[in-house]
């Protein structure tokens, strides 16, 4: 019970960084309330779930090819990119009524899972942290415990995501009109940084080819 605990708190901390997901379920709380909030960190979790299985078969070493990870830092860039000018320009909508306009649930929900499964950051990460634990896992436990340890750390990123939905939501219920735009824009700006950073990178790889 307590290393199945421990896969759990690991779950938690590899969702805690803050980064472009954190940043699009802040905004999603605020401007579109828990259920939108919610879709976006949902969406994170379905690819971060193919990352680990991508760890498990071995299939993840194939996204650090040069070209692959060119691909990927552009493509992440685009989303990241789309996600925060869309942001932008929806600022001015956002009242104290809840009878506006919102993006749908599954628009979210493919936002989340996009900027996800293009970000190399993210790869790299669970390749580092979760792939050196698993190996070490499958030489000291059956395969059974590894898929339940596995589990234990879906878990602890869908407790994040829901954590995350709660208190961006929340937030969304006692502040002003006007400080929700600002931290709306805040956000965007935050989304348009990791767009930057993004594109930066896959320049910096198309220059070594």
């Amino acid at each position: 019970m307590g290393t199945f605990f421990s896969y759990f708190l690991l779950g938690l901390t590899l969702a805690a960084p803050i980064g472009p997901i954190n940043a699009a379920q802040i905004n999603q709380g605020i401007k579109n309330g828990f259920f939108h909030s919610w879709a976006i960190g949902l969406g994170s979790i379905v690819g971060e779930f193919l990352f680990i299985l991508s760890i498990f078969f071995g299939v993840v070493h194939f996204m650090e090819i040069p070209l692959m990870k060119t691909f990927l830092w552009s493509f992440g860039a685009f989303v990241l990119l789309y996600t925060a000018i869309e942001n932008i320009v929806s600022i001015p909508q956002i009242t104290e009524s809840d009878e506006r306009e919102k993006e749908s649930i599954r628009k979210t929900f493919l936002s989340g899972f996009f900027i996800t499964i293009a970000n190399p950051l993210s790869i790299l990460f669970w390749l580092g942290i979760y792939g050196s634990i698993l190996a070490d896992t499958i030489h000291r436990y059956d395969l059974q415990y590894v898929i339940l340890y596995g589990v234990a750390v879906i878990i602890g990123l869908m407790l994040w995501d829901v954590t995350m939905a709660i208190i961006s939501s929340g937030f969304r219920k006692i502040l002003t009109p006007m400080l929700l735009k600002g931290i709306s824009l805040v956000s965007g700006i935050c989304l348009f940084a990791f767009a930057g950073y993004f594109g930066f990178q896959a320049i910096k790889l198309l220059l070594q080819f």
